[in-house]
């Protein structure tokens, strides 16, 4: 196997225009949705379907309002499904009992992606891998894996886990991934750092039976490793196999190992994804098994055992060109500091998080945990995400090893002055090479009769219209007394962007 390059190590330089930082056209913004124990959403079990509905739709306002571009929602919380069209039954935090469909019916997933597409954000579909039980209170159906196939599973504590370590167990995970695959408009699929267990005291994960009769020669913890590394190659073949454009992430613990492990390792001194949960997360990137990575970095600048700073530093030099690498943060700990890691309550902590992330090489956004702390708002860092990190637009970045063909340039481009604004039309273009059609459209405008046509600045970016259908954009910002440029490009499904199609409009 040839191992790709690493990427160019250079450190990000903004581009200034009349002395002023261009922000970024291309970030992943991002938030987690996490629905086990009713984290993010729905707000309780057994919420009534109306208002499940309407906590999407408020959610989804707030972050389009605020700049993100994607939500990454968890519809696989403990062997169960906040979907329709599967297999497994209706998680308990949704209607309170295992098994049991919302009423009046309606499929979550697919409302919710659908309304995420209706705001422009991409949905990834986030999956838990290892839980079959939460706790020893869970609601189980009896439609349950666990009542199918007690052999799978293993106990750990109050809770019922898949034991990675047989070939059927992994085959029905990627059997359960596959299924959604082919079943929703997904854009990404998505895996958190649930592998084998963090550690508890007293207990012990009793997987012998199984090391002794598939461990082929290995060591027992390189043959966990080993398991979760074919469970993710199962996983990603099963992705390209069914539709090859969906995006393939992992969000593990953000340290790999520490350097008094291995000299290799980074500047730290905390948990081990490599030790702890049997994720040797550098391999995955190294042998291309995901496009993009996640590490949960939930630590502040000023924590000593894991600064944020060093942390994300060490993942900048460990890329490779095909996977993108997005960094995990945690917003549930702004204004929280402690002791232990006094960062937190630092009004600036936050901000000094993304103008680090916007500066080191490699790092192309960020995730944030979770979604009710956006709404909850503390110290304002939604406000300043809003109206100053994040106020302008951002696509998410291309993956042109899963497509590099942009979309043709719309057609027919018109342009009137009308008393409610200025009013832009246009035709759908005909499909690409690729046979991929526009799946939405950016407007900008430029001053001046012979503006300078900056594609690049997202600032000259005043609209953007979601869905193929949507070929009409009034820009009622415009002044009556100036002349304008306007410029319409299309978009894919992948955010590659077309060539630029102009007009003129003098008042």
């Amino acid at each position: 196997m040839i191992t790709p390059a690493p990427v160019d190590t250079v450190a990000y330089e903004p581009e200034v225009i009349d002395g002023t930082p261009v922000p970024p056209k291309r970030e992943f913004r991002a938030v987690w949705i996490a629905t086990i124990d009713n984290i993010d959403w729905p707000s309780r079990k057994g919420l009534p379907v109306a208002d499940q509905q309407r906590e999407v739709v408020t959610m989804f306002d707030a972050h389009q309002q605020m700049g993100l571009n994607a939500v990454i929602v968890q519809i696989r919380s403990a062997a169960d499904a906040f979907y329709a069209r599967g297999s497994e039954p209706w998680s308990e935090w949704l209607t309170g009992q295992q098994g049991l469909a919302p009423e009046p019916f309606y499929d979550p997933m697919e409302f919710m992606i659908d309304e995420a597409h209706r705001r422009g954000l991409e949905f990834h579909a986030w999956f838990n891998l290892d839980r079959v039980t939460y706790s020893k209170n869970s609601s189980i159906a009896p439609s349950n894996i666990m009542y199918r196939h007690p052999e799978w599973l293993l106990t750990y504590g109050n809770r019922k886990l898949f034991n990675l370590g047989l070939p059927a167990v992994r085959s029905y995970i990627a059997g359960i991934v596959a299924n959604v695959v082919r079943e929703y408009d997904v854009d990404g699929i998505h895996f958190d750092d649930y592998f084998y267990p963090y550690a508890e005291p007293g207990q012990v994960l009793r997987d012998d039976s199984t090391y002794l009769t598939h461990y082929n020669g290995m060591k027992k913890d390189d043959w966990r490793r080993d398991n979760v590394t074919r469970l993710i190659r199962e996983l990603r073949d099963s992705i390209r196999t069914n539709k090859p454009w969906i995006k393939f992430g992992i969000s593990p613990f953000g340290i790999w190992k520490n350097k008094r492990n291995d000299p290799e390792g980074s500047e730290t001194n905390g948990g081990q994804s490599y030790y702890d949960n049997y994720a040797d997360t550098r391999q995955w990137i190294r042998e291309g098994l995901m496009d993009y990575i996640v590490p949960q970095v939930y630590f502040s600048t000023e924590f000593g055992r894991a600064p944020y700073k060093t942390l994300v530093n060490w993942w900048t030099r460990n890329l490779r060109p095909t996977c993108h690498l997005y960094v995990g943060q945690a917003i549930y700990r702004v204004g929280r500091g402690s002791e232990r890691d006094p960062g937190w309550g630092r009004l600036t902590e936050f901000s000094s998080q993304i103008k680090h992330n916007r500066l080191a090489p490699g790092v192309q956004g960020s995730v944030l945990f979770s979604a009710k702390n956006i709404m909850l708002n503390p110290m304002a860092f939604r406000d300043s995400l809003q109206h100053n990190y994040y106020r302008y637009t951002a696509l998410p970045p291309t993956m042109p090893w899963l497509d590099s063909i942009p979309p043709l340039p719309p057609r027919d481009l018109r342009v009137a002055d009308t008393p409610g604004g200025v009013e832009l039309q246009w035709s759908q273009p005909a499909a690409a090479l690729d046979g991929d059609e526009a799946n939405g459209y950016l407007v900008y405008r430029f001053e001046g009769p012979r503006p300078q046509l900056r594609l690049s600045d997202p600032r000259c970016i005043v609209g953007r219209c979601n869905g193929e259908q949507n070929t009409q954009y009034i820009d009622r910002t415009a002044d009556a007394h100036k002349k304008y440029v306007y410029v319409v490009t299309s978009l894919d499904r992948m955010n590659n962007e077309s060539r630029a199609v102009l007009v003129k409009i003098r008042h």
